[in-house]
């Protein structure tokens, strides 16, 4: 029997950013997912902070050199990987000059968030699935953690619905303590359109708050789970009237069962 396939992004994993609940298990669960006898891809963003050399990351030119047009203009798509040896995987790192180049994550260091963090979550979530195209890998289940990974639910059930890649693929959504403050660039809904994605799709985000951003991630997802003890109470209310699959918060000794039960109920 083929092993199933779960694609993971994420947007932090340790070793390569500080230590907090979402990067520990975006860490070890992919592991203990693997263990467990499925096929897994882990993807997260190279931020600038992400010391290269120590963690030894290195281009991937076979899927590096895309065009990622994002409000009429071409931002090219780089690719890097690394590994972990004692877990025997491999984490893709999705890289470009403009966005992922500073050495902070999401805010600089007086803690104002950057101006251009919808185009960075744009451009991370288009960046991971072009490039599980490229390689060719059909995932079962797309998990994904974080709001940076927020888009990739709605990209995935309407732009990319008709790939073949894509077709039969379930979405979780992980929901973590990781609001931000102020709303996104007021242009987001034309910056997120692409090929069969309307208006009507992201009417949600007309004004695209962490709050709203969180519920579009939930509309479109398959099954949903609180990733922190704590969670935005506005979400976790709209997540329990969402009828969607939810698995409540988890904590670190049951966590990589509990999910991988879940993964088998809707597999």
């Amino acid at each position: 029997m083929e092993k199933k396939k779960v694609l993971f992004i994420s947007s932090e994993i340790t070793p390569y950013l500080p230590e907090t609940e979402m990067s520990r298990k975006s860490r070890f669960l992919p592991q203990g997912i693997q263990e467990r006898g499925k096929e897994i891809r882990t993807f997260m963003p190279r931020y600038g902070s992400v010391n290269e050399r120590r963690n030894q990351l290195h281009e991937v030119i076979r899927l590096s050199g895309m065009n990622l047009i994002i409000d009429d203009t071409d931002h090219p798509l780089i690719i890097k990987v690394a590994s972990i040896q004692s877990a025997r995987m491999q984490v893709y790192f999705i890289d470009n000059e403009d966005y992922f180049q500073r050495k902070h994550v999401l805010k600089d260091t007086k803690g104002n968030e950057f101006a251009d963090n919808d185009e960075r979550a744009i451009f991370f979530a288009r960046g991971v699935l072009e490039t599980v195209i490229k390689l060719r890998w059909a995932p079962d289940l797309i998990h994904c953690s974080g709001w940076l990974t927020s888009l990739i639910p709605l990209y995935v059930k309407k732009a990319y619905n008709d790939d073949p890649l894509f077709v039969n693929a379930k979405v979780i959504y992980s929901v973590y303590h990781d609001d931000f403050k102020k709303s996104l660039d007021v242009n987001f809904r034309n910056k997120l359109k692409m090929n069969n994605i309307s208006n009507e799709d992201t009417e949600l985000v007309d004004e695209p708050s962490y709050v709203n951003l969180s519920k579009l991630a939930i509309n479109y997802s398959d099954a949903v789970i609180q990733g922190t003890s704590k969670i935005n109470s506005e979400i976790l209310e709209y997540i329990k009237s969402s009828e969607r699959l939810f698995l409540d918060y988890q904590p670190e000794s049951t966590y990589i069962d509990a999910y991988n039960d879940l993964y088998d109920k809707m597999l």
